[in-house]
């Protein structure tokens, strides 16, 4: 069988006992860190008897087979990565569609989650939500990937590195106007845990020298009212006034909760 196991985000304390269990019965344990579960492991006071592999992105697509003849021949393989949920923006995904492929048992250990634990302390909607992990790194595409979510109902989170944080704030508030709300959740479980919310143009005034792991929390857009194209004729008449078009349309969607792209689009399309 292959047991996906949760492993804590900071707190020790947070490590469930069928996770010290399975570790301790193990026959194969694959880790995103080697390093990092031997620390753990000693934390808790464990003795680990099973072989230890790395498994991660790097290798993931490698040694997801062998971990799969493992299990097939009758050894318990545990998979944990650094923190949280494997397959949850970490390794294992490739391990579990290959599991279902080949009919081998697999199990899933729950415990905990960056994910819902920043949606839970948020203080945003949680009864509909999407998981969009870590958003890209240029500018260019990171704009465009945004613009695209911009009328996304369901509350969203993120995953960020700490240094990208500011530009990433402020690349949403531009996208999804400065004052939807949201919440950023760093080291969550941790001594310094901290959960910062207000309004997008807020919390991208503050973002800066962040350190630790970041989770970040949107309200999700209203829900669209009327027909972006009968909007086109007020941009339009903006433009001649004197604004960009883009700046136009822009005005116009927030205010309406339309996609500020298809309005340009539209009204560029009309001029």
């Amino acid at each position: 069988m292959i047991v996906l196991a949760a492993t804590p985000l900071g707190n020790d304390d947070d490590a469930s006992p069928r996770l010290r269990a399975e570790l301790e019965g193990a026959d194969l344990i694959a880790a995103e860190d080697t390093r990092r579960l031997l620390n753990l492991a000693g934390r808790l006071g464990l003795t680990l008897s099973a072989r230890i592999i790395a498994y991660h992105e790097h290798n993931e697509r490698e040694v997801s087979g062998t971990l799969i003849e493992q299990a097939a021949a009758g050894e318990r393989v545990v998979v944990v990565t650094d923190a949280g949920m494997p397959s949850i923006s970490d390794p294992g995904y490739r391990l579990v569609a290959l599991a279902a492929e080949e009919y081998v048992p697999l199990t899933v250990v729950p415990g905990p989650s960056a994910v819902l634990t920043a949606l839970a302390i948020s203080g945003l909607a949680s009864d509909r939500f999407a998981f969009e992990g870590f958003p890209p790194r240029k500018a260019g595409e990171r704009r465009r990937y945004f613009e695209g979510l911009a009328s996304e109902t369901r509350t969203t989170i993120y995953f960020e590195s700490p240094r990208r944080v500011p530009e990433t704030l402020a690349a949403m508030a531009e996208a999804f106007g400065p004052d939807r709300r949201a919440a950023v959740c760093r080291e969550l479980t941790k001594t310094h845990e901290e959960v910062k919310r207000g309004s997008l143009g807020e919390l991208a005034d503050w973002a800066h020298d962040l350190r630790g792991e970041v989770t970040i929390v949107v309200e999700g857009a209203t829900e669209q009212v009327g027909d972006a194209a009968t909007h086109v004729p007020e941009v339009l008449a903006l433009a001649e006034a004197g604004l960009r078009l883009k700046d136009a349309a822009a005005h116009v969607a927030k205010r309406e909760g339309l996609r500020k792209g298809e309005l340009y689009d539209l009204a560029l399309a009309a001029r």
